[in-house]
């Protein structure tokens, strides 16, 4: 990356990204992908050392917002719905990665879907669909 993308300055921009360690690792056309490195201040159960679900729910909001952010003439978004399906826990001491696809836009809605996984890639850890808001270039100003 040369300068940086509205999806590069989007996910700088996010307090909550910034504290949670998030790191933009691909970005273009309509797709993103962003990693989490594990931390014990965001763990859920002591016990297990587990990674709290919701750092994981921001990862993937996170993620799905840049790939709306980087399909061509998007200029702001913000998220209408997400379901997130948590499939098993991330394994203590791993990173998360999360990879998004915008995969169908109208003019004002974008709809990714995303899944997030250890180092183990077999088999995530959650999946994702949602719906974004998307401010494109040719709406500028609401029109």
């Amino acid at each position: 990356m040369t300068d940086p993308s509205p999806a590069q300055r989007f996910i700088e921009a996010i307090p909550h990204s910034r504290a949670l360690g998030m790191q933009l690792e691909e970005i273009g056309d309509g797709r993103a992908v962003i990693s989490m490195p594990y931390d014990a201040r965001f763990i859920g159960d002591p016990a297990t050392g587990v990674i709290a679900g919701g750092a994981v729910s921001a990862l993937m909001d996170t993620c799905c917002g840049a790939a709306v952010m980087s399909y061509p003439g998007a200029r702001g978004t913000a998220t209408l719905d997400l379901r997130i399906d948590y499939m098993r826990a991330a394994k203590p001491g791993q990173r998360i990665i999360a990879r998004a696809e915008c995969f169908h836009a109208t003019r004002t809605v974008a709809f990714v879907r995303a899944t997030a996984h250890d180092e183990d890639e077999s088999l995530p850890v959650a999946t994702a669909s949602g719906a974004f808001t998307m401010e494109s270039a040719t709406r500028e100003g609401g029109k």
